[in-house]
Formats: structure tokens, C-alpha cells, sequence
């Protein structure tokens, strides 16, 4: 029996506007595929050949002579899988597809598929291939949240075995934890992966380091839900004595964050993160009280709030990557200056911007729904590079001229930097 795993391709930011790469000076970087896949491949029985395709590379609508083709994308690439999983089954072959639209969107899903996965699939994952194998592949299998202390580790050789002229990232993924408590108006992880926060084991996340190491790759930690209070900070702590006390410092690109947990962080763990190795923080903006409100220009403690937020990313010797959101409900036609006046007041050496995309499933879809203001359900266009929907203030026209404009002057005084720093392969258009 043989398992192809299919990474549909989706429009990039400099595919929506080809421009972007006149206004930001460095090259731009094609990070690794869903880690989805690495989970999968690690739960495969030995007697399941598994072939990997990323269809951004080479088409992956070719023949093959696998008895399952299995996708997980997300909503920009949904189009895409949509087309791909009706080219397959034209072929003959038994599909499933998994991930976070089908998990979000199964209705939408299912008529270009036999069969949808929602949730986490390494909890189905088995039981589906068992089904395959008898011809009793159901249409659809709901996982529940998995006990992650039970998963092996991902088999990322299932990516680094593949690399070449035009696929080498610098860094892969590493999960610390899955599951989030709290209900970010943009954030689909509550439904996708459970409303509860659960950690893995310190032993399986040193083992998924271990492994990129060995294949001379680094990590980079996604997940800023590893920095909310509790158990979240205790087991980055342990992750960073572990790196600091064996040395491992190099291991570690750049670990996700936010303004607020970077403000509720005892400064004495963003010392350590740094003593780990640490020297990039990606900074999501957009979705938290802060960021929502300190570009206003109502709000003088929300913008105090993030000066302080940067500052202290300073303290501890650590740049802060910083991801600015544009095109909200508050934005107006002063955001765009007041975001470039903040970059440039706190010294922001690097960022990116991003058009605010309210994403299926999601409280933010589901309230713009209500309202009979989305745009159009266009997938292709929902990649954080296009207006889909109509904001309060501001008209879709305005908010791509404005995300283009805080592109182009944000860099147009950093390119002498950024041709001299070793960092610039974490742009992603």
C-alpha cells in the first residue's frame, strides 16, 4: 500500500503584488511545509509506502500510483487542494483531506474529496489508512484533542530528504504545545486544536531539536501560547536551561510572541531565552488589545504599552521581528502613519505587514457574516495580502494602497541593514 501526501501551493504575498520584491531589499524565503504531514508520516505503518509532493515547487497534479492521496491545507490553498483532490479522484484514486480549513469548513471540503478529517488527525490517522486498506474509507472521521505524550516525533526527513535548488529553509517548526484558552476575535486554534492548552513532554520537544540538528537545520517556535503564564512559561524555561546547559544555543531561529505576553513575561525568562540562543522574537501583532488599540490615536496607554513592549524586547538582547495588521474595524486613513511614526519612534529594524483576513470558522468570520460584509469567498484571495471584506472605515481599495505603502517606506530607508544582516532569511511574502 502506498500514502502520497499532497502541500497544496497558494498565492504568496509577492504573487498578489509583484511589487513587494522592488520595496524590500533581500531575498525572499519559502519556509517548510505543514508540519501536519511529518506527524502523519511518523504514525504510518511500515507496510504504507509514503511519497511527499509540495505542490509549490513542481505541480503536484501528475499521476501517481498511490492507493491514498492525503491533504491538509489551509484556507489560502483551498482552491488549490479543491482542484487537486478533483484531479485525483478523475484518476481513480481515494482522497482524504485534513487540516485547518477542512476542519473549519467540512461541508465546503467534502465535495472534492472522499473523505474530511476534523480536528487532529494523528487521533484518526491510523483507523483511516485501516479503512483504505479494506475499501471502507468513510466520508467522514472527527478526531478529538490527542494526548501528546503519546505522539513519536514528526518524520521531518519526510521534507529535509526532498531539499534542493529552491527548497533549503534555514529552519523547520517545533511544537512545544497545542490547544489555546483564549478567543482571539482572527484565531481558529480553539476549534482546530481545543480550547485547553496541553504541553508536550520536554523530552519530545528536545527530541524534535535533536533530529533538525542532526540534519543541520534550526527550529523555530511558532507557538506564542508557550509564553502564556503557567505552564506555558515553565516549560519554555525548562527548554531554554536544557539549550543554555548543553550548550545548544544556535539550535533556536526565532520564537513567536506577542506585545502582551512580552509585557506579562518576567524579564528574567526573556534574559534566559536570550542566554538559550534566542535573538529574534517574531512578534504577531493585530490580535490582541494592544496592538488593536495603540495605533488608534485614541488611546495614549495602549501606544505606551507597545513602546514599553519593544523596549523591553531590548532589555533582553532580543530583536523584535515585528508583524504589523492592517485593515480592521479601527483602522482608519491615519493607521498606516501612525504604524510607520511607531516603527520609527522604537527603532523596529525588521517587520512585515499583513491585510487583516477574517478566516472561515473563526469569531471574526462569523460576526462579518452576520453582518453580510464579506467580499467574497474567493479562498485563493484570503492569504493576508487582499481585502475580503468591507471595513468600517475604510474601503478594500484603501486598505491594499495603505499595506502597500507600509511596505515600501517602512523599508525604504533599511536596505544598508538588511544587505549586511544574517537574518533576513524570515521574510515571508
Amino acid at each position: 500500500m502506498k500514502v502520497l501526501f499532497v502541500y497544496p501551493r497558494f498565492q504568496r504575498h509577492s504573487q498578489a503584488h509583484p511589487e513587494l520584491l522592488d520595496y524590500v531589499p533581500m531575498n525572499e524565503y519559502l519556509g517548510s511545509p505543514s508540519l501536519g504531514f511529518a506527524c502523519l508520516a511518523a504514525l504510518t505503518p511500515a507496510h504504507w509506502e509514503v511519497e511527499f509532493r509540495d505542490d509549490r515547487l513542481a505541480p503536484a497534479d501528475t499521476p501517481t500510483d498511490a492507493d491514498l492521496v492525503a491533504f491538509s491545507f489551509f484556507t489560502a490553498a483551498a482552491a488549490r487542494a479543491f482542484a487537486l483532490g478533483d484531479y485525483f479522484r478523475a484518476q481513480g484514486k481515494r482522497t482524504v483531506a485534513g487540516g485547518i480549513f477542512p476542519t473549519a469548513m467540512p461541508d465546503e471540503t467534502q465535495p472534492h474529496f472522499d473523505s474530511v478529517v476534523q480536528g487532529e488527525g494523528e487521533g484518526v490517522w491510523q483507523q483511516v489508512l485501516c479503512d483504505a486498506e479494506t475499501g471502507q474509507l468513510q466520508s467522514r472521521y472527527e478526531a478529538t484533542a490527542c494526548a501528546l505524550a503519546a505522539l513519536p516525533l514528526p518524520k521531518v526527513s519526510l521534507y529535509v530528504d526532498r531539499e534542493g535548488p529552491g527548497f533549503a529553509p534555514d529552519d523547520y517548526p517545533v511544537q512545544l504545545s497545542r490547544g489555546c484558552p483564549l478567543s482571539c476575535h482572527s484565531c481558529i486554534l480553539p476549534l482546530s486544536m481545543s480550547k485547553t492548552l496541553r504541553e508536550f513532554p520536554l523530552a519530545h520537544v528536545v527530541g524534535q531539536l535533536d533530529q533538525l540538528a542532526k540534519s543541520g537545520k534550526r527550529a523555530c517556535l511558532t507557538e506564542d501560547t508557550s509564553w502564556l503564564p503557567g505552564k506555558g512559561n515553565r516549560l519554555l524555561s525548562s527548554l531554554f536551561d536544557h539549550l543554555i546547559a548543553n550548550g545548544q544555543q544556535a539550535r533556536v531561529s526565532y520564537v513567536g510572541i506577542s506585545m502582551p505576553m512580552i509585557l506579562a513575561t518576567p524579564l528574567s525568562l526573556l534574559l534566559k531565552a536570550r542566554l538559550a540562543g534566542v535573538d529574534m522574537f517574531y512578534l504577531v501583532g493585530g490580535f490582541d488589545p494592544v496592538t488593536q488599540r495603540a495605533f488608534t490615536g485614541e488611546d495614549p496607554r495602549a501606544l505606551a504599552r507597545a513602546h514599553a513592549a519593544i523596549a523591553k524586547c531590548r532589555e533582553a538582547g532580543i530583536e523584535p521581528y515585528t508583524s504589523f495588521l492592517y485593515g480592521q474595524d479601527q483602522d482608519d486613513e491615519g493607521t498606516v502613519d501612525r504604524m510607520l511614526e511607531f516603527a520609527a519612534t522604537s527603532g523596529i529594524k525588521k517587520a512585515e505587514f499583513a491585510i487583516f483576513t477574517p478566516y472561515p470558522a473563526t469569531p471574526s468570520w462569523k460576526r462579518l457574516v452576520a453582518e453580510d460584509r464579506i467580499l467574497t469567498r474567493d479562498w485563493g484571495l484570503y492569504n493576508d495580502a487582499n481585502c475580503v471584506y468591507r471595513p468600517a472605515q475604510l474601503d478594500p481599495a484603501q486598505v491594499t494602497q495603505g499595506y502597500l505603502r507600509l511596505w515600501r517606506e517602512f523599508y525604504a530607508d533599511k536596505r544598508h541593514f538588511l544587505a549586511a544582516s544574517s537574518q533576513e532569511r524570515t521574510i515571508q511574502f
